[in-house]
Parts: C-alpha cells; structure tokens; sequence
C-alpha cells in the first residue's frame, strides 16, 4: 500500500467517525458512556479467570435470546432489528454480568469505585466524548453525513 493510498484511507476512516459523532444521538452517546464507564473497570480490575468469562457469555446468550424474543415479539407484527439492534441485545448482559463479577468484593457502591481516581477517568472521558460530540454537531449540524446505527 502506498503512503497516499493510506493516507486516504486513514482520511477516510477520520471523515466516518466525524459524521458519526456529529450525527450521534442523545441514547447512544449514553451508551458510549456506559460502554466507556465498563472499559475504565475492566482495564483496571481485569480477572483472567477463564470461568469468570465464560459465565458472563453463557448468560449474555441465555438473556440476548430472551431479549431478541421480547423486543421482536411485542406487537402483533413482527419487529426487524438491525444487526446493532441485535449485537446490543447481547452485548449488555455480558458487560452487566462481566462488570459485577470484576467488581465484586472491590467496595463499589453501584457503580462507583472506592477510588476516586477511577471515577475521575471514567468521567473525564465520558465528558471529553460529549464535548467533541457537541463541538462537533455545531461544526457540522445535524445530518451532516450519513445517519450512524
């Protein structure tokens, strides 16, 4: 690959995640912020026990079905999700599942670290993303590219 052909694919890929923050919505930047909020604990208190893992995938399977069948089935007709729709179906329960296993014993309260450096990060980086969310959807206004899943 040459330097201008990567240089245009790296051009390429920024120009994407531009349009996607300015064009993200008020619940998925949340989700952003929970999935963010998940990333700072389990950097810092990641378990390597296989079983811990394993017990977190087993239930996401076991409730994303249970989900997939709720969200799909509440209405007379049946509802199509989109492949994200879906992948958030089963994500959530392992993170759920996953982040109180990493954390249990470790003296949070909800979801709040005894240490407050922790939750500072955490924070911090979740306020960094909704200010270039922010600046970003004055910059280039809503709909300025292509609507983000």
């Amino acid at each position: 690959m040459s330097l201008p052909s990567i240089t245009k694919a790296a051009s390429g890929a920024t120009m994407f995640l531009i349009r996607y923050l300015a064009n993200l919505s008020t619940g998925r930047l949340i989700l952003w912020c929970y999935f963010i909020w998940y990333l700072v604990v389990l950097v810092r208190y990641f378990d390597p026990n296989i079983f811990l893992w394993l017990t977190s995938f087993g239930l996401s399977l076991i409730i994303g079905v249970a989900l997939y069948i709720s969200t799909t089935s509440a209405t007379a007709g049946r509802v199509k999700l989109e492949a994200w729709q879906i992948i958030r179906l089963f994500l959530m329960p392992f993170c759920v599942s996953s982040f109180a296993a990493l954390v249990k014993g470790k003296g949070f309260i909800l979801i709040f670290s005894p240490k407050l450096p922790e939750i500072a990060l955490a924070v911090g980086l979740c306020v960094c993303l909704c200010l270039a969310v922010f600046v970003l959807k004055r910059m280039i206004g809503p709909n300025g590219g292509t609507t983000p899943e």
